[in-house]
């Protein structure tokens, strides 16, 4: 397994970890208590504090880690709305 981790700057942290947990929980296996959400080639934690929200990503090769980095990123920004979010 190979990994990669992200910080997002933003107060919506918990709102952001919701949205996505029930957004992917009709088609994956999630777990919104621990911000885990189990994609085919790789696994998604996420963690919120006050200021930020932070992401990391374990996947099976480079090739499925960078499918995942662009599923999650696309959908954070989605779910984010009007906020700007800054992922790095």
């Amino acid at each position: 397994m190979i990994e990669s981790r992200a910080v997002v700057e933003t107060v919506s942290g918990p709102r952001l970890i919701r949205r996505l947990c029930k957004h992917w929980a009709h088609r994956l296996e999630v777990d919104a208590d621990q911000g885990r959400v189990v994609f085919d080639g790789g696994v998604c934690h996420m963690q919120a504090t006050e200021e930020r929200l932070e992401v990391r990503l374990e996947a099976s090769d480079a090739e499925q880690l960078a499918r995942l980095q662009g599923v999650v990123a696309s959908h954070l920004e989605r779910m984010a709305g009007k906020e700007r979010l800054s992922i790095v």
